[in-house]
């Protein structure tokens, strides 16, 4: 009987704090930012300052693996002769790199 007197007059255990349930989500979040999003986003940018600097003359590569150069470029069209005399239109951002 008096071990459960004892026991009433002790504070009940606390678990742990609503903070501590949140934390993992808020960690997990952090690490898809810092390893998925933020360096997806570099490489967006450099791509698009890649693709505002094409001029005409350039040798480039599509991303599907076609070679030609440029031989007109407008707002969001370039234009490839890929042999001679043949002309192809594609768009700029499916361009993927310069030769």
């Amino acid at each position: 009987m008096l071990s459960m007197v004892y026991a009433a007059g002790e504070a009940a255990p606390q678990g742990p704090g609503p903070l501590a349930g949140i934390l993992p989500f808020i960690l997990i979040i952090v690490i898809f930012y810092l390893f998925l999003i933020l360096p997806q986003q570099k490489q967006r940018k450099k791509h698009k300052e890649f693709v505002d600097s094409l001029k005409r003359g350039d040798k480039v590569i599509t991303s599907s693996g076609i070679y030609g150069t440029i031989t007109r470029i407008e707002e969001k069209v370039a234009y490839l002769e890929i042999a001679d005399g043949v002309n192809i239109r594609i768009l700029k951002n499916n361009i993927a790199t310069r030769v």
